[in-house]
């Protein structure tokens, strides 16, 4: 659904690390599975804990926006990472 680009990160006692982003293309949603992307390697797939806008939560942040994204059981975040959301849609089989 789209990717984000980590710009900056903060590391918050009792919470975790916290990444600083900017999404460049798509929209990146609160529900979405992430792949966390490095020098074209995933070396993380799961979900977001929590995405916010300044200080809100939000469901959706659009293209060219920042946002605060903090992964599910995953601290291991550096700067210039890759966040790519997606989401998984199941597809009945149809009889021909």
């Amino acid at each position: 659904t789209g990717t984000a680009e980590i710009r900056e990160t903060f590391k918050i006692s009792k919470v975790g690390t916290i990444a600083g982003c900017m999404v460049l293309t798509g929209k990146i949603f609160r529900n979405s599975s992430i792949r966390l992307i490095r020098e074209g390697v995933v070396v993380y797939t799961g979900e977001l804990t929590s995405l916010k806008r300044f200080k809100d939560d939000v469901k959706e942040v659009a293209k060219g926006y920042d946002c605060g994204i903090q992964l599910k059981n995953n601290n291991d975040i550096i700067e210039s990472d890759i966040i790519e959301a997606f989401q998984e849609v199941a597809v009945k089989k149809k009889l021909k």
